[in-house]
């Protein structure tokens, strides 16, 4: 027998005993990394089987149920798909909900609850409308889920009979329910408006319409 052959023979064994080893590595870590996935307390959660808008009714056919660990459920998740529909009446979605997005209470109504801003409203929070112009409305590009600062404008004549503006701000931080008549938070196209609903606390509602007269105007500042 010829020495290259012999060699070839060596190393073909070598290899295949290498071969050997790494699939029996291989195969360890895929036993360890299932017995792990085994030790993680399984749960269920129910989402969007399809995209839902503002408005839509939930019924059993737009919503499933998928595997979810036990311990990250996010709050106001569902389990089941019954325990979603429970209640007299359909719920109704508050928001654009993506298929697969999980259903959160918060993000639908109450059982034969409209979508409407009463349902979208915070336990003891206030709705209070705003006139607003193209300017004072941040030229239409503040949108239902947006967050603004309300400043208002104080026309105030001086001692010398000239008037004088002053602008302070009223309010901070407040969630915008809906612009005119639109409370979708999907709403994404900039139109001029002639009123913005704000979400106020019962103190920040009697503060802000006894401040707004004749001679003040309120606009908005956007975050």
């Amino acid at each position: 027998m010829r020495a290259n052959t012999l060699i070839m023979i060596v190393l073909a064994g070598i290899f295949g005993v290498l071969a050997v080893v790494l699939v029996n590595v291989w195969l360890a870590g895929q036993r360890n990394a299932l017995a792990q996935s085994n030790g993680v307390q399984a749960s269920t959660v129910v989402v969007a089987a399809v995209p839902l808008k503002f408005g839509d009714p939930l019924s059993a056919d737009k919503l499933r149920e998928i595997a979810w660990p036990a311990g990250a459920v996010p709050t106001g998740a569902f389990k089941t798909v019954k325990e979603a529909m429970a209640g007299n009446g359909a719920r109704q979605a508050l928001q654009s909900i993506s298929a697969n997005e999980p259903i959160l209470a918060a993000k639908i109504t109450g059982p034969g609850q409209r979508a409407t801003l009463s349902a979208v409203l915070a336990e003891g929070m206030k709705a209070v409308s705003i006139r607003v112009n193209d300017v004072l409305g941040v030229a239409g590009f503040v949108f239902p889920g947006d967050r603004v600062d309300v400043l208002l404008t104080r026309n105030v004549r001086g001692d010398d009979g000239v008037d004088k503006s002053f602008v302070d701000v009223l309010l901070q931080s407040v969630k915008v329910l809906a612009v005119d008549q639109v409370a979708d938070e999907s709403k994404d196209n900039p139109q001029v408006v002639k009123a913005v609903t704000v979400e106020v606390s019962t103190k920040d509602a009697q503060k802000l319409t006894s401040t707004v007269t004749a001679l003040t105007t309120c606009g908005l500042s956007l975050l």
